[in-house]
């Protein structure tokens, strides 16, 4: 049975840094499309983050570019995301999810067929 768990998150300043992590189990996360989406209350989930599976291609939300990093650890069977330079924000909820079928980078959240419960990340000014 595949399944995403991710880990984390957490409270952090203004200015600082998280790394979260996304782990596979059940199905090997090399061979798939992982994105990083994140979530408000009331609103849609936006992707953040996308690594393909084709040729770990990255993509990243014009918001983010710069300060965070997605990266993979096969031997882990583990996706990160590094965020640095954090900014002051509503308390988001964190998911790695994973699109099967993509071979390059995939931003809608719909076409996701695996999702972790989520992560929390909070930034205090």
């Amino acid at each position: 049975q595949a399944q995403l768990a991710e880990s984390g998150g957490g409270l952090v300043q203004s200015g600082g840094s998280l790394r979260l992590s996304c782990r596979g189990s059940g199905f090997t996360l090399e061979y798939n499309t992982i994105g990083w989406f994140r979530q408000t209350p009331g609103k849609e989930r936006e992707v953040v983050a996308c690594i393909s599976s084709s040729d770990s291609s990255t993509y990243y939300a014009d918001s983010v570019k710069g300060r965070f990093t997605i990266s993979r650890d096969n031997a882990k069977n583990t996706v990160y995301l590094q965020m640095t330079s954090l900014k002051p924000a509503a308390p988001a909820v964190y998911y790695c999810g994973a699109d099967i079928e993509a071979m390059g980078i995939s931003k809608v959240s719909s076409e996701y067929n695996y999702w972790g419960q989520g992560t929390q990340v909070t930034v205090s000014s």
